[in-house]
């Protein structure tokens, strides 16, 4: 094929994962002039978005209307959304190899980066993402518990995961309420004995990766006021050069707001939210229980590398603070697929643009492609997956035109039905998750709160049966 008469028509795309790199590979592709294309998004929760359901907080619900844009994706006869079917569980690269021309992953970024530290695994240490996902209601974390009687949290991190969680240990019972947080989490949040919560970085503000919205929404708080130290919020010589060369405003106005916070007088409120610099932990010292009780942090100090990046290493300095929980939020990583070649270190798919990369020849393997955090690493907002995506579908369009692709035995849908109908019979159509949409909508308005989410995957399917849902969905498809 080297021309785009000669493409198969429709090129058949198989996406794995339905969070926004995978609704915006999708929407891409929908508005291809170069190729025709269906596509089938797999993910294997019944509910899809990803980390717009479960990642974003509960108080940002403007964020969260981004969702209206999939549903629109969603809405157009060549788009299927086919949930509660696993990759590599209910279907696998053989099975889409046989049934599709392209395929992408698009399967985020799942775990948490280890701090690599002596008692790190003391009960009331935790991932940062295990935290988020049980208070936004994700199945898998639902029954997970957190121990809040303690009355000093820390957390290791300065991004905007990091801010969340302590923003979410800060809110008042009001401010709670107004949310979709996760009816269980809501319930222990209000019996919080929580009154200190430290966020920690190793590096100094200057280089926090936090941006300045989620900074300034903690002085806005009802019962937590924000505090710094004045010597930490205050750059160094290495920073203040790093300002110069870069002209970037948002950091001056960063380090503006710290400085507000440093010189917080107003300290009459319940809560009292620590942001600290130039701290790395060292250990976490268990207080004869088998629990995490005072995080031992070490001191840093700044300096510019080799290759001319700015860091921290230890000055040789310690300091305690008591913390029976402790949360660590360093940096995310993918988790391995079957078949799929990985770089265990950066915890992403081997890829170059996107095309995935055999690690051994170098060679792009024909068909297989990446999207989002399982592509890059786990970096940037919910938008920047709009442009990595862009960069994915641009080497698919490229590839198809020359030829590059799988070469399926069928291209019809009747074999995918008949495969999913075999090996998950349960599966979920986009038409069944909004239904799902609207129920836990209205079991919001009942207690005034924006939805009342389904936590497990018993109350979804119970919810599905109420509302009429029949597993027998493809013999009605709007194709």
């Amino acid at each position: 094929m080297s021309n785009v008469e000669t493409h198969p028509n429709p090129i058949r795309i198989a996406i794995i994962g339905s969070g926004p790199a995978g609704f915006y590979a999708a929407d891409h592709l929908l508005k291809s002039k170069e190729i025709q294309v269906e596509i089938d998004m797999y993910d294997r929760l019944p509910t899809p978005h990803g980390l717009v359901r479960s990642g974003v907080a509960p108080d940002h619900q403007k964020i969260k209307s981004v969702t209206r844009v999939y549903d629109k994706i969603a809405k157009d006869p060549r788009f299927r959304f086919i949930g509660f079917v696993e990759y590599g569980k209910h279907i696998h690269l053989e099975d889409l190899e046989k049934h599709y021309h392209i395929v992408v992953f698009a399967t985020g970024a799942q775990t948490d980066r280890r701090m690599n530290i002596p008692g790190e695994d003391l009960r009331g240490s935790h991932p940062a993402t295990e935290f988020v996902a049980w208070y936004n209601g994700h199945p898998d974390y639902r029954d997970l518990e957190f121990d809040l009687s303690c009355e000093t949290a820390a957390i290791i991190g300065v991004g905007n995961v990091a801010i969340d969680a302590a923003r979410i240990l800060c809110l008042s019972e009001s401010e709670l309420k107004a949310t979709d947080i996760a009816d269980h989490a809501l319930k222990t949040l209000l019996n919080s004995r929580i009154r200190d919560i430290y966020i920690i970085g190793r590096r100094g503000p200057v280089q926090a990766s936090f941006t300045n919205p989620e900074l300034r929404e903690l002085g806005e708080l009802e019962d937590a006021a924000p505090v710094a130290l004045g010597e930490e919020v205050e750059p160094d010589e290495l920073s203040l050069e790093e300002i110069e060369k870069n002209g970037d405003e948002a950091v001056v106005r960063r380090l503006e707001i710290l400085k507000e916070y440093a010189s917080n007088t107003t300290l009459d409120k319940g809560k009292r939210l620590h942001l600290r610099f130039l701290l790395s932990p060292v250990e976490i010292f268990d207080r004869g229980d088998g629990s995490a009780g005072v995080l031992r942090l070490g001191k840093n100090e700044l300096y510019r590398s080799e290759d001319g990046s700015i860091r921290s290493r230890a000055s040789g300095q310690h300091i305690e603070i008591p913390a029976g929980l402790v949360f660590r939020s360093i940096g995310y990583q993918g988790i391995p697929l079957p078949g799929v070649p990985f770089n265990h270190k950066w915890g992403t798919i081997h890829n170059e643009k996107g095309r995935v990369i055999d690690p051994g020849t170098n060679a792009q393997i024909p068909g297989l492609y990446t999207t989002g955090w399982i592509k890059r690493g786990a970096s940037g907002v919910i938008g920047t997956n709009k442009t990595d995506s862009a960069e994915t579908v641009a080497c698919i369009k490229e590839d198809v035109k020359n030829g590059i692709s799988l070469t399926p035995g069928s291209t019809g849908n009747g074999r995918v039905e008949e495969l999913i109908r075999e090996r998950q019979p349960h599966y979920v159509t986009y038409e069944d998750w909004l239904k799902i949409d609207s129920l836990e909508v209205a079991r919001g308005e009942e207690c005034g709160r924006p939805r009342l989410k389904f936590t497990t995957i018993e109350e979804i399917f119970t919810a599905l049966k109420g509302a009429g849902y029949v597993a027998e969905h493809f013999g009605a498809d709007k194709r």
